[in-house]
């Protein structure tokens, strides 16, 4: 063979390969995941290079700026019109700048801000061996109760990981609501609820507990997780494509160019059904719907409270915000096969987390049974598949999100010599006790039970109005109900602070330092601002409610 020939087999072969694209990404778009990811990546070099001794504070410091940072740039392109007029899908189709996007967006960085505040609480507990502690395991490879683990708490460690892991979880739910493709939304998805996984474990005290809560969780967030992959490639089987812009035209019939190998699977609605079955069974685990919920309670009372906190508020807001987009950019077009199964969804949530709720003895669980409630409220909005359906879900979100952030960090004050005292009997009294953080408290019980004034009663009739105007009146009567229902517990609580006998051996109620009472103060702040004059905040939801596709 002559060098001339072997010459032309390089160069034909090498033609092609110049014609390969790079990738086209808007970077500046894109800049507030960029911020928490990069800072989360950058928490672990402080892990590995900084002295243990300057590890919090450092963590604490970058945390803080880059979620700062990160909700700057929202503003910044909210402000630019990217929620608006300038909403498009940018990182070559995976990802969406739109309103909803910015809003959860912003919702998820303020959340985030506040539970980055309450890991960092180190008042709450007594000093050991001179050292302060917080909500966190000395040494989360150390066995409970060994040697090891009591020589690191001798020696003043604490586990400063859980601030990069709190950045990879808030970096994974700000792409999660976003999310433009199945495959971004999958693993948007694996990055949230990894580090989430391992926060779960790492409690200080009660770390059996904490640590069976992480295994279930896991466990069940692997299922999940399954399902949701497996839905991925049906519908991927079923349209030959990914993208949410793509499956909705398939749906729809209005595709333009059918790919023969792909025109014999396009018929198969038994591949489309089966596969967002799927997907958004999936969702719903994250959202803790019934009956995807089995692992909310035991998760919310073995976990960390701080971490409690965070998961209640922030996967709530990603996952309604990825449910949202799914059912109303990719399948439209299926609004009669899914609507139904939907309103049997919401109404025994709604229900069942009501009822279930009222026989709870342990405040962390009755949050969780409460937090259940709320999805199914939610779901009501997610059902009217009106504009205003959007806008009232996304109200929701910010006015709950906000309202849980606060709640659990008035329980992480309520302390006895077993740390944290949960059970509903040592609450008794705590009005005249500590007649102060009863009263914040009892702020945040009103907002959950939608009591006029608080957030929660300006979210509950947004979305039942959404509700009733996309005729789901029937949803909206049930949801008053069992409101009514979910009232009777929040109440008894009040009651039980306020007006009964406070136990000499009774619990304590610890003064935290100004991060957490900056976390307490904001969640009581925005409770009564968005319950007293929600007019700015119903209209800001609204022009963020069109998604774009």
């Amino acid at each position: 063979m002559s060098a001339s020939a072997v010459h032309s087999l390089w160069t034909t072969a090498a033609d092609p390969i110049s014609k390969i694209e790079a990738p086209k990404i808007e970077y500046a778009q894109l800049s507030p995941t960029l911020i928490v990811i990069g800072a989360a990546v950058l928490g672990i070099l402080v892990e590995a290079f900084v002295p243990r001794k300057s590890r919090y504070y450092a963590q604490l410091f970058l945390s803080v700026v880059a979620l700062a940072a990160a909700f700057a740039a929202v503003i910044a392109l909210a402000s630019g019109g990217y929620g608006t007029t300038k909403a498009h899908i940018a990182a070559m189709g995976a990802i969406a700048v739109d309103g909803p996007a910015l809003f959860l967006q912003g919702t998820i960085l303020l959340v985030g801000l506040l539970s980055v505040f309450t890991f960092a609480e180190r008042h709450l507990d007594p000093a050991v061996h001179g050292n302060r502690v917080d909500s966190f395991a000395a040494e989360a490879a150390a066995v409970p109760g060994s040697d090891s683990e009591k020589a690191a708490v001798k020696a003043g460690f604490t586990t400063t990981e859980v601030f990069p892991l709190a950045l990879f979880a808030i970096g994974g739910m700000l792409v999660f609501p976003s999310a433009n493709d199945l495959l971004t939304l999958f693993i948007a998805l694996e990055v949230f609820s990894l580090p989430l996984y391992l926060l779960c474990a790492v409690a200080r005290r009660k770390r059996l507990l904490s640590q069976e809560a992480a295994v279930k969780y896991f466990l069940l967030g692997a299922f999940a997780s399954a399902f949701t992959l497996f839905g991925v490639a049906l519908l991927y089987g079923y349209a030959g494509s990914v993208s949410y812009a793509t499956i909705a035209q398939v749906v729809e019939g209005t595709v333009a160019d059918v790919n023969p190998a792909l025109a014999d699977t396009m018929g198969n609605d038994a591949l489309l059904l089966v596969g967002s079955a799927m997907v958004v069974m999936g969702l719903l685990f994250k959202v803790g719907a019934i009956p995807f919920h089995m692992w909310t309670p035991d998760v919310y009372q073995g976990a960390p409270t701080p971490v409690t906190g965070f998961m209640a508020a922030a996967t709530k807001v990603a996952a309604f915000g990825a449910l949202l987009r799914l059912l109303y950019v990719v399948l439209p077009g299926l609004r009669w096969d899914w609507r139904p199964v939907m309103w049997g969804i919401a109404i025994i949530t709604m229900l069942g987390g009501a009822i279930v709720a009222i026989t709870q003895t342990d405040i962390k669980r009755l949050l969780a049974y409460s937090s259940i409630a709320h999805a199914g409220f939610i779901l009501a909005g997610v059902i009217a598949t009106t504009p205003d359906g959007i806008s009232s879900v996304l109200f929701y979100l910010g006015a709950y999100s906000f309202v849980t952030i606060g709640a659990f960090a008035v329980v992480t004050l309520v302390r006895d010599a077993g740390g944290e005292a949960t059970h509903l009997s040592k609450w008794a009294g705590l009005g005249r006790r500590s007649p102060l953080v009863a009263a914040v408290f009892a702020v945040f019980l009103l907002a959950f039970a939608g009591i006029p004034l608080t957030s929660g009663f300006a979210g509950k009739f947004a979305v039942f109005k959404a509700a009733a105007e996309g005729g789901a009146g029937v949803l909206v009567v049930i949801g008053v109900i069992s409101s009514a229902v979910a009232a009777f517990f929040y109440i008894r609580v009040i009651v039980l602070m306020f007006f009964s006998e406070p136990r000499p051996e009774g619990p304590t109620v610890a003064v935290p330092s100004p991060l957490t009472m900056t976390a307490i103060a904001v969640g009581v702040a925005v409770t009564l601002v968005l319950g007293v004059a929600p007019q700015y905040f119903l209209d800001l939801a609204g022009q963020a409610g069109v998604f774009v596709r």
